[in-house]
């Protein structure tokens, strides 16, 4: 059994050594081919053909994170649309002008004398179908309230960018998470 399994693995090798080198646009056409998969009898409502999007996106987000921890939205204001939706982890639903959305969102804000949030995972993507832009981020968030009080939530956060490449919707969802010192 071992030798078969080392006679694999110099075949792979030796495989891997003497295939064609390829343009970086092949490898491009490879990895952007549709993939079939078994949708289990599943339909999304939505969209299952993703690509991976624009990272400027996810640089966005992280900077509006960034805002969001120093305690001040106005500096995010412009990478918002001018109308916008949010869909917040508690159930607030916090649609309206720009203007409006982020004075509500500030005002959230200013209940916390600090937050500080740490990035898990984020990444851009791309509804091929749907053809709209994605951001996907995954973080903890400690947030201590004017009265001295340490909470920390686990986040999952989509936002949607429109095609000005301006944050029009967000879907937030959160897990109560241990106290952090």
């Amino acid at each position: 059994m071992r030798k078969i399994f080392i006679g694999l693995f110099i075949a792979c090798l030796v495989a891997c050594n003497t295939a064609e080198k390829t343009s970086p646009e092949e490898i491009k056409e490879t990895t952007a081919a549709k993939v079939d998969m078994n949708m289990q009898g599943y339909s999304p409502s939505y969209s299952s053909s993703f690509e991976m999007g624009d990272p400027k996106n996810a640089e966005t987000v992280l900077a509006l994170w960034k805002d969001w921890d120093k305690g001040n939205l106005e500096t995010s204001k412009m990478r918002f649309a001018d109308s916008v939706s949010m869909f917040t982890s508690d159930g607030t639903v916090i649609a309206g002008t720009r203007d409006s959305a982020l004075a509500n969102v500030q005002n959230y804000r200013n209940l916390f004398s600090e937050i500080k949030s740490t990035v898990h995972a984020i990444f851009a993507v791309k509804s091929t179908d749907m053809n709209e832009d994605w951001v996907c981020i995954w973080g903890t968030e400690v947030n201590k309230l004017k009265s001295g009080k340490i909470d920390s939530v686990q986040l999952q956060e989509t936002w949607r960018f429109d095609k000005a490449g301006k944050i029009n919707l967000l879907y937030q969802h959160a897990r109560v998470a241990k106290p952090q010192k």
